[in-house]
Order: structure tokens, then C-alpha cells, then sequence
């Protein structure tokens, strides 16, 4: 699913238009990329979880040379599925 399928699905469950559905779509993901860019958590319950964790630097290998090469430290977003949300995928297989 693409964000303007979100749109389009929002726009026709909620009776809106599809400039309204997307402004409430946008306001979303920009209030989650806030909240994880100030270092905070972000929890919905019965879906998922995001946070950024914070990764130590490395020596890492340069697949096609195979020389060493130093990785430096890095954050990335850990997503983690929540209960009830693994539980309907698990029924619905």
C-alpha cells in the first residue's frame, strides 16, 4: 500500500474529500517523524511500536575489494509489531 491508497481509503471510510483524507494523513506522519527525531517513542497499541536506537561504530568489509573498512556509529527506526495486530495476521493466513 502507498501513502495516496491510505489517502484514498481514509478519504472513502470517513466521508471526506481526498484533500481533507491526505492534510490528516500528512499531519500524521509528520507528528510521528517529530516525535522519533526528538528521541522519543512512539506506541499504538494493538499495532506497533517505532523508537531509534542508536548503533555502535565497526569494522565492516568491503564485499567487492575486501578491504577494511570503519563503519561509524548510526541510529536507525526499530519498528516492532504489536500483539493484537501479530495475533489477526496469524488468523488470517
Amino acid at each position: 500500500m502507498k501513502k495516496s491508497d491510505l489517502v484514498k481509503k481514509l478519504a472513502e471510510r470517513s466521508n471526506i474529500s481526498v484533500t481533507k483524507a491526505k492534510q490528516v494523513v500528512d499531519t500524521v506522519f509528520a507528528s510521528m517523524s517529530e516525535e522519533l527525531a526528538k528521541g522519543d517513542k512512539i506506541e499504538i497499541r494493538g499495532f506497533a511500536s517505532f523508537k531509534i536506537k542508536s548503533y555502535e561504530g565497526y569494522t565492516g568489509r568491503n564485499p567487492k575489494s575486501g578491504a577494511n573498512v570503519e563503519v561509524g556509529p548510526k541510529k536507525g527506526i526499530v519498528f516492532k509489531v504489536g500483539q493484537e495486530l501479530r495475533d489477526y495476521l496469524k488468523l488470517n493466513k
